[in-house]
């Protein structure tokens, strides 16, 4: 073999490893943009998950019992409050946490965790007080979102 076919042959396995290269950088590029959409499309789904538990009670009429056991099942959950708002207290009690919803919905502060909450579950289930709640009342029921659009709350109204 001469000097020029030995050195055709070099070129030719440069180039062939050139573009070896360049396909494996193509390939990995387009794979990173890839698990990114993946990685955020992720994050939407766990956060549509994890809201799940509580769209239940958005703006719908619900029965004493319902606002109870929604009582039991959220009141020990972290940053999170429930008021429930009955005929003999239109003030309303706050149970778990205390939201803030005495400012404008648009406000940074509506819906942030105040403070803990003086509301005990056996209140609500004692006919002498005045937040008993009638296990056959209709009440409506409305989520409380943060400023991040977190939900932090629902607020019981008897009806």
């Amino acid at each position: 073999m001469s000097n020029a076919q030995k050195a055709l042959v070099m070129a030719a396995g440069i180039f062939l490893a050139i573009a070896l290269i360049t396909l494996a950088v193509v390939l990995f590029i387009s794979a990173q943009d890839s698990t990114k959409a993946a990685q955020s499309n992720f994050s939407n789904i766990q956060t549509e998950l994890s809201q799940t538990a509580f769209t239940v009670y958005d703006n719908t009429t619900l029965s004493g019992s319902q606002v109870v056991n929604a009582l039991r099942k959220f009141s020990d959950k972290e940053e999170f409050g429930i008021q429930i708002v009955t005929g003999k207290n239109p003030a309303g009690q706050w149970y778990g946490k205390v939201i803030n919803t005495g400012v404008p919905i648009d406000s940074v502060t509506y819906g942030s965790v105040v403070g803990e909450a003086p509301g005990q579950l056996s209140h609500a289930l004692d006919e002498a007080n005045i937040n008993y709640v009638n296990p056959s009342g209709k009440f409506r029921a409305q989520l409380v979102h943060d400023s991040s659009n977190v939900i932090r709350g629902i607020v019981f109204r008897q009806q």
